[in-house]
C-alpha cells in the first residue's frame, strides 16, 4: 500500500501542511476528553512519530487506542505542540490494519531482558531491539564497506564440513540418518550417511578462506558458524555470525594493522549513522557509551604479550576466581582485568603459549609460543582472535600429528603448503560482540534475532 515511512516525516519541513499516509503499530497510547493521542512508530527509526486525533472529527476511537495494534493513517504534517524541532501528524482517516487483544505482551513501558527473551517474536517491537538491530544492519554493512573499498574479495564458505577447524570438536553432526541400531561401528554408520563419511556444521570458515586467500590475496567470509559448545554465558550462543578476512603475504604486525582499522571504521561508522541510537544506549544502558566510543576512534590500541600479562595479573591486588599461571587459558575475568584495569583501552594480547591455542597458527622461534593475537575490549573481554598462520608445512604437519589430528580430512589444507606457500594471516570477528561493545548490552541473546543456546531453541 502506498504510504511513506515514518523517518522521512521526521526533518523535512517541505511537509509542513501537507497530506501524508503513514503505517506502523501503537506504541503508546492517551485519551483525553476532547483529545487523543498515539505514539506510531513502522521500525524505520527509533522515533515514534505521534498521532493527533480531534474527537470532534474522529468520533469511534477505541479499536485505535490498543498497544500493538498496527493502523493506516491519513492526515496533515503540523509542527508538534510541545518539541520545537519535531513534527506530529492530525489525523483525518485511521484504518485498523491488524487488530491487538487486551493480553498483548508489551503492555508495560519497561520489561526485563529476561522476560523478553521468552518472547523474541515480539521483543523487538520494543525501543531497546529497534535500536539494537538498527545498530546491528548499520555494523553488518561498515563491514562489508570496509573489506570492499580495500580490495578484499567476499566468498562463501561451506557451512558444512568434513573437518573441524579450531580441533576441539564442538560441532553440530550433519546426518540423514538419525538414531538408529543398525550398525555395529561409527564408521559403517558415517559410510551410510548422506555424504558417506562424518559431517558436521562449521564452526569457522577459516580453512576453506586461506584457500581462497592463495589465489585472490585477500578475501573475507561473512556469515555464521556453530559451536556446539555447552557454555551458558552472557558471550556465547551456539549460532553467530562470523567475520573472517584471510590475507596473503601478511605477518601477524599487518593483520593486527587491518583489525584495528576495521574496528575503528565500525564505530566511526556507527557514530556517525546511529546517533538516536547511540544516545537511546548511554542512557539506558551505558553510561559514557558515546565518549568510550569516540575515544577509541581516536586513539591506538595497546600491544602486549601473553607474558606480560600474565606478569601484571599476578602482580595484581585482585583475588580473581581462576588461578593464574603462565600457560593458562585467560578466563573472561582476566582479559577484563587486562583492558579495563591495566591498559584501559582495547588491547592486542600477542604470542600465547601453543598449546592452548590452535594447530594451524605459525610457531615463535622460542619453540613455545605462536605468532596469535586476541584483540580485547573493556566491558566485553576478547572480540577478536587472530594470528599468522604458519606457512612451513613440516611445522604444519608436526603440530598436527602432536594433536592426534586425521590427516586425511584436512587434505586440501595441507597441500597448500606445497604448492606456493606464503606467509598469511587472518582473524575472526563475532558479529554481536561487536554490537555488544558499541551498545553496551551486556548478554549476547539480546543483540540476536533467535538466540540459540544449549537447552533452549524457539
Amino acid at each position: 500500500m502506498k504510504h511513506t515511512d515514518i523517518i522521512d516525516i521526521f526533518g523535512k519541513e517541505e511537509l509542513i501542511g501537507t497530506r501524508v499516509t503513514v503505517c506502523g503499530w501503537v506504541r503508546t497510547s492517551r485519551d483525553s476528553k476532547n483529545m487523543a493521542f498515539i505514539e506510531l512508530n513502522d521500525g524505520t527509526t527509533l522515533k515514534h512519530l505521534q498521532i493527533v486525533i480531534d474527537k470532534s472529527v474522529l468520533t469511534d476511537i477505541s479499536d485505535y487506542m490498543k498497544l500493538g495494534t498496527s493502523l493506516k493513517v491519513s492526515g496533515t504534517v503540523v509542527k508538534s505542540a510541545v518539541a520545537a524541532d519535531s513534527v506530529e501528524i492530525n489525523a483525518e482517516e485511521i484504518e485498523v490494519l491488524g487488530e491487538c487483544p487486551a493480553d498483548y505482551p508489551l503492555q508495560k513501558k519497561r520489561h526485563t531482558l529476561e522476560y523478553l527473551r521468552t518472547i523474541p517474536h515480539l521483543r523487538v517491537r520494543t525501543n531497546t531491539f529497534n535500536a539494537v538491530f538498527r545498530v546491528r544492519s548499520v555494523v553488518s554493512a561498515a563491514i562489508h564497506e570496509f573489506f570492499q573499498n580495500r580490495h578484499f574479495v567476499y566468498v562463501h564458505t561451506p557451512l558444512i564440513t568434513a573437518s573441524d577447524c579450531e580441533g576441539a570438536g564442538e560441532m553440530f553432526k550433519v546426518t540423514t540418518i538419525g538414531f538408529s541400531n543398525n550398525y555395529k561401528t561409527e564408521e559403517e554408520y558415517n559410510a551410510d550417511d548422506f555424504f558417506g563419511r562424518r559431517a558436521a556444521l562449521s564452526v569457522s570458515g577459516q580453512l576453506e578462506g586461506e584457500v581462497a586467500a592463495m589465489a585472490f590475496g585477500k578475501i573475507y567470509t561473512f556469515g555464521p558458524s556453530f559451536r556446539a559448545e555447552k557454555s551458558n554465558t552472557p558471550r556465547h550462543v551456539a549460532e553467530f555470525w562470523h567475520v573472517e578476512p584471510e590475507v596473503a603475504f601478511a605477518e601477524l604486525p599487518d593483520i593486527i594493522e587491518i583489525a584495528e582499522d576495521m574496528i575503528k571504521y565500525i564505530i566511526n561508522t556507527v557514530l556517525e549513522k546511529c546517533s538516536e541510537e547511540l544516545k537511546f544506549f548511554d542512557a539506558h544502558f551505558e553510561k559514557g557509551l558515546i565518549e568510550k566510543l569516540k575515544n577509541v576512534a581516536e586513539n591506538d590500541f595497546a600491544v602486549m604479550t601473553y607474558t606480560e600479562a600474565i606478569d601484571r595479573l599476578l602482580k595484581a591486588d585482585v583475588k580473581f576466581q581462576y588461578p593464574v599461571e603462565w600457560g593458562c587459558d585467560l578466563m573472561t575475568e582476566h582479559e577484563k582485568y587486562i583492558s579495563e584495569v591495566i591498559c584501559k583501552k582495547p588491547v592486542f594480547l600477542t604470542d600465547y603459549p601453543k598449546e592452548i591455542k590452535s594447530f594451524y597458527m605459525k610457531q615463535n622461534p622460542d619453540g613455545k609460543t605462536v605468532a596469535a593475537t586476541d584483540l580485547l575490549v573493556p566491558g566485553v573481554g576478547e572480540i577478536i582472535g587472530c594470528s599468522e598462520r604458519e606457512a612451513d608445512l613440516d611445522k604444519l604437519l608436526s603440530a598436527m600429528k602432536s594433536r592426534n589430528m586425521t590427516l586425511e580430512d584436512y587434505e586440501h589444507y595441507i597441500a597448500l603448503r606445497r604448492f606456493g606457500s606464503v606467509p598469511h594471516s587472518g582473524f575472526g570477528l563475532g558479529l554481536e560482540r561487536i554490537i555488544m561493545y558499541v551498545t553496551g548490552v551486556q548478554n549476547i541473546r539480546d543483540v540476536i534475532l533467535y538466540p540459540r543456546t544449549v537447552g533452549n531453541i524457539y
